[in-house]
């Protein structure tokens, strides 16, 4: 990713509606154990809780969606300095079958590709 650490971190945690989220549907604070809710690709609904987090390092969260069917799955994104921009491993867990965690797959790459992007124009 272009963008550093830093940057990634707080649009993961305070700056969602900025890039993945419907602009508006954010309700979202960034501490352990809290919930969270936003809407996106016109009206999906998306919920959650943080689970662990590590300023510049670590965002884990669940993550219960349509595409998940419901399921509980557990996302957690680590984030290390690399360069002028930032090392990102993303794993996600805990899918009730193939088909959702396929979806998923196949759906990631683009949303990361997003979120490069509107990092490096906030810059």
């Amino acid at each position: 990713m272009a963008a550093s650490p830093t940057e990634l971190y707080r649009m993961a945690t305070r700056q969602f509606g900025t890039w993945f989220a419907d602009p508006g549907s954010v309700r979202m604070r960034p501490a352990v154990n809290e919930p969270f809710y936003f809407t996106a690709g016109g009206g999906h609904p998306h919920y959650g809780r943080f689970l662990r987090l590590v300023p510049d390092r670590l965002v884990e969260l669940t993550w219960v969606t349509g595409g998940t069917d419901g399921a509980e799955t557990v996302l957690t994104v680590e984030l290390s300095a690399h360069g002028a921009g930032t090392a990102l491993r993303l794993t996600h867990a805990g899918f009730p079958d193939e088909r959702a965690r396929d979806r998923h797959e196949m759906s990631w790459p683009s949303v990361l590709e997003r979120w490069d992007h509107s990092a490096a124009v906030a810059v």
